[in-house]
């Protein structure tokens, strides 16, 4: 498993990108191997997400910037492995987020939460056959899913049905009132 960590982390070191070219060009500029900054970059998000102020905000930049600019690229291709890929990504954030607006009151106290929390959405983002994302889709969120689906498909097509009623209500209100007003100037 580290092994395959290591791997990864070498052939992504030799891969073409902005971010491989920003650490060649640092590289270049200071003789220390870009391997060795990237480790130290990723040393110093790591104390961060542990001692730092605002751990909160990177903790939700890294699940949300790399799995977005993915997903992009995804929609982008032809292939539709990457789009399922993202999709299972983004209903398991999903779920975690929601989860996460109910415990936060008492999550927020505990020490180390936003690193743990880090740890979790790479584990959901990575690209290996042990996909967090993928994982949890399987194993929680669908059984969940197929079990209520009726019931789901009731309610969303009841609250559907509801806010076209009420848009259209708000709607004839609004041109009622704009009438009203044309009236009495």
């Amino acid at each position: 498993m580290l092994a395959q960590l290591k791997d990864r982390y070498e052939a992504f070191l030799t891969e073409k990108n902005a971010v491989t070219e920003l650490l060649a060009a640092a590289e270049r500029s200071t003789g220390v191997q870009k391997r060795y900054i990237a480790s130290g970059i990723i040393l110093f998000i790591g104390l961060y997400l542990l001692f730092g102020y605002g751990a909160s905000l990177l903790c939700n930049l890294i699940g949300f910037v790399y799995p977005a600019y993915f997903s992009i690229k995804a929609i982008e291709s032809s292939k539709k492995d990457d789009d399922t890929q993202w999709l299972t990504y983004w209903v398991v954030y999903g779920v975690f987020s929601i989860a996460e607006s109910f415990s936060d009151i008492f999550l927020s106290w505990c020490p180390f939460y936003y690193a743990g929390k880090c740890v979790f959405l790479l584990w959901c983002m990575a690209p290996v056959s042990w996909n967090g994302s993928s994982i949890l889709y399987q194993r929680l969120v669908r059984p969940f899913f197929l079990k209520h689906q009726s019931a789901m498909d009731s309610m969303v097509s009841d609250l559907s049905s509801k806010a076209k009623s009420m848009a259209e209500t708000v709607t004839k209100e609004a041109a009622n009132l704009a009438l009203n007003h044309e009236k009495n100037q």
